[in-house]
């Protein structure tokens, strides 16, 4: 039987659970036609390029499904007619993958990333220059004061 990656975008007024039972009915029409759901990935509420029907984010679901074409020509016209569902993608594929999808690959938290500290916020320390930093100790300069009154401009 053919292969088929399957990627829906649900409205973002659903919660996460009405999101998860949309998939569910989708992966027991496919099976009712014959199909497999092979892997099932919830990507979560995710922002969107653009607004698509009023909607800035929507709740991605990702399917690998092994069915005849008729079973996914049912699937995309249920698709079509679910209120729900906000876009879909059907592809193809010669093989499917078993390994996480790229979008869950990079789905680490915050603890994964490096800490930032007030030199990089404020752009100091990045290059390793000298910018402005003193040993420690060492008062700041002072603060220069003009010595001469600027002169006035008369239009």
């Amino acid at each position: 039987m053919p292969l088929y990656e399957n990627v829906f975008i649900a409205r973002q007024d659903i919660s996460g659970a009405q999101a998860e039972a949309l998939a569910d009915g989708f992966a027991q029409l496919i099976a009712d036609q014959g199909g497999e759901v092979k892997k099932r990935e919830n990507w979560g509420l995710r922002n969107l390029a653009y607004r698509m029907n009023k909607n800035r984010k929507g709740h991605y679901v990702l399917v690998n499904i092994e069915a005849p074409a008729a079973a996914i020509a049912e699937l995309e016209r249920t698709m079509r007619i679910n209120e729900d569902v906000v876009r879909y993608l059907t592809l193809r594929v010669d093989q499917l993958d078993e390994a996480p999808s790229a979008i869950m690959q990079n789905r680490g938290g915050r603890e994964d990333r490096p800490r930032r500290s007030d030199r990089d916020r404020y752009g100091e320390g990045r290059d390793g220059g000298d910018r402005g930093e003193r040993p420690a100790g060492e008062a700041p300069a002072p603060a220069i004061t003009p010595t001469e009154p600027a002169e006035k401009v008369e239009a």
